[in-house]
């Protein structure tokens, strides 16, 4: 099975290797480098749509194939034997990266080729477990790059940055991307201040009290326990139930950019960040708030807030672009007749609003409730990702059959 899966691997890089040659042979040449970037940005989101992953993963597939079928063709032959896995092959084409065909191709024919002057010693590449496959394809890789350490380390340092990545239960993940000795001295210190705290007398794990003191450096606040934590402000959209405002229900909020969190967390939200979180409030007895519209071409506050609420990120096929970083883009252009109502608004990041007007990609229709659809130049149509909402939770004993008073009382409060 895991040859097949090998063999698979094989014909998928091929057959997008042909897909990328064939699309750039029916097209006349780029006029410019503009246009060059834009039918490579149509490319890469037409490979992603049909194959339902990330724009990101899509352009390194494609950057893979070229590479296994042009500089790295004794990769692709192993590959389609069987002799190595997927996993081994992008280990190779990303550890040869940037290091030219010639030792590209040496690299190669040390891990792969038995013949080779100086072949690899011990278990074979496809007998290794990844993991260990790429300490040693790095280790030679370090050994043999054309260019310095000292000259590669100065140019990584350019690409530093932040992620962000949210996960379940109320929690999510921040990972820095930074030079090695300024990630140990963090790690260190946050280790030394843990180890500091800890006593007879403190519950938490060393675990734990890095976590809360790295929260502390970080939002300049006090607080023992990052789960109680300091104060929040966000310039960001909860969508509260408003029974579990109230506290009668613990039905999860939505929190823009990131999911489901916790009522306890909705309300604390709500409370200490007035100044800067915007409350919306769902109808209980559908799940769904009211229509707002304007005849203006310049978005009112109160209509972006809604459209960021009924989108929730980038309407692109496979695109999480949060809702802060989106643009709002009239699905009929206003100077043809488009008007600036919340069913011809779209929400799109900066990179797939120049997609639009650069290339064939168009949004299909948008209504009250729901996001665009798209279609791609080649005529494929991929369907608007929808908000799965439902009826919010009713305490015991408390029925909508309009007669309840809590019913009354909800309906009013929405309409106020």
């Amino acid at each position: 099975m895991a040859r097949i899966e090998a063999v698979a691997a094989a014909a998928k890089v091929r057959l997008l290797a042909t897909y990328a040659e064939a699309t750039a042979a029916m097209e006349a040449p780029a006029e410019s480098p503009y246009e060059s970037s834009a039918r490579e940005m149509s490319l890469i989101a037409e490979v992603a749509c049909v194959l339902t992953i990330g724009e990101r993963a899509a352009a390194a597939l494609l950057g893979e194939a070229h590479a296994l079928t042009t500089s790295l063709p004794p990769v692709l032959d192993a590959l389609l034997a069987g002799k190595i896995s997927w996993q081994h092959a992008r280990i190779i084409v990303d550890e040869t990266s940037g290091l030219g065909a010639a030792p590209a191709a040496a690299l190669a024919a040390h891990f792969l080729d038995p013949e080779a002057p100086n072949p690899a010693r011990g278990a074979a590449a496809g007998e290794l477990a990844p993991a260990r496959f790429r300490r040693k394809v790095r280790v030679w890789r370090e050994r043999h790059h054309p260019e310095s350490l000292e000259i590669r380390h100065a140019k990584s340092v350019e690409d530093r940055r932040m992620e962000y990545s949210p996960d379940r239960n109320g929690m999510a993940w921040v990972s820095l991307y930074m030079p090695a000795d300024k990630a140990c001295a963090i790690w260190n210190k946050a280790t030394a201040l843990a180890r500091g705290l800890q006593g007879p007398d403190e519950p938490r794990t060393l675990t734990q009290i890095k976590v809360d003191e790295a929260v502390r450096l970080l939002l300049g606040t006090p607080g023992k326990n990052a789960g109680a934590g300091p104060s929040l402000k966000a310039d960001v959209l909860v969508t509260v139930p408003v029974l579990s405002l109230f506290g009668a229900t613990d039905e999860p909020a939505d929190l823009d950019n990131y999911g489901p969190i916790p009522a306890s967390m909705a309300r604390k939200l709500v409370s200490e960040g007035a100044g800067s979180f915007y409350r919306v409030l769902v109808d209980p007895r559908d799940g769904a708030p009211l229509e707002l519209g304007r005849s203006s071409y310049r978005l009112p506050e109160s209509l972006k807030r809604w459209l960021r609420m009924r989108d929730g990120k980038c309407t692109f096929p496979g695109c999480s672009n949060s809702s802060q970083d989106n643009e709002a883009d009239h699905l009929t252009a206003w100077e043809h007749g488009g008007a600036t109502g919340i069913s011809n608004l779209g929400q799109l990041c900066p990179k797939h609003h120049r997609l639009k007007h650069r290339t064939r990609w168009r949004p299909g229709p948008a209504a009250t409730n729901e996001p665009p659809g798209w279609v791609s130049p080649s005529g494929r149509k991929y369907n608007a990702e929808r908000a799965d909402r439902e009826p919010t939770l009713w305490p015991p004993g408390c029925l909508p059959d309009g007669s309840s008073p809590l019913e009354t009382l909800i309906v009013d409060y929405l309409v106020a």
